[in-house]
């Protein structure tokens, strides 16, 4: 089956996949060939691909799936390789926001800062293709 990420910007990925694993707004599920067809919205988190037992993964900041005909379709605002991604940095942003919920004042959005924070996670996730964070 084929799988296209796609962001405003750029295809970020496209080629045929054997399983799909993503993070909808009701939790974690995969697709295999011959799913049937769904549409989904996407949470902030992490997209693995298998190819030839081999894992990719990516991460998705939102946006939506749509799995038809063997053809797979994510549009999302962010989704980087990961091992694009700046892992110093993306730890850099996971404590400062976790740093900023601690301190939690008035003056900031909490709502934001667990933005920041979820995504900082995916992105670590991504890039240590790992769960378990």
């Amino acid at each position: 089956m084929n799988l296209k990420i796609i962001t405003q910007e750029k295809v970020v990925f496209d080629n045929d996949v054997d399983e799909i694993y993503t993070r909808g707004v009701d939790g974690e599920f995969g697709i295999l060939k011959g799913h049937v067809p769904v549409m989904a919205a996407l949470d902030i988190g992490v997209t693995r691909v298998k190819i030839n037992n081999e894992t990719k993964a990516f991460t998705t900041m939102g946006g939506v799936l749509q799995f038809k005909d063997e053809e797979c379709l994510i549009l999302t605002t962010l989704a980087e390789p990961g091992e694009e991604i700046d892992e110093m940095r993306a730890r850099e942003s996971l404590e400062r926001g976790r740093r900023l919920l601690k301190e939690a004042n008035a003056k900031i959005d909490s709502k934001r800062v667990e933005a920041s924070i979820a995504r900082a996670k995916a992105r670590l996730k991504a890039k240590l293709n790992n769960a378990d964070l």
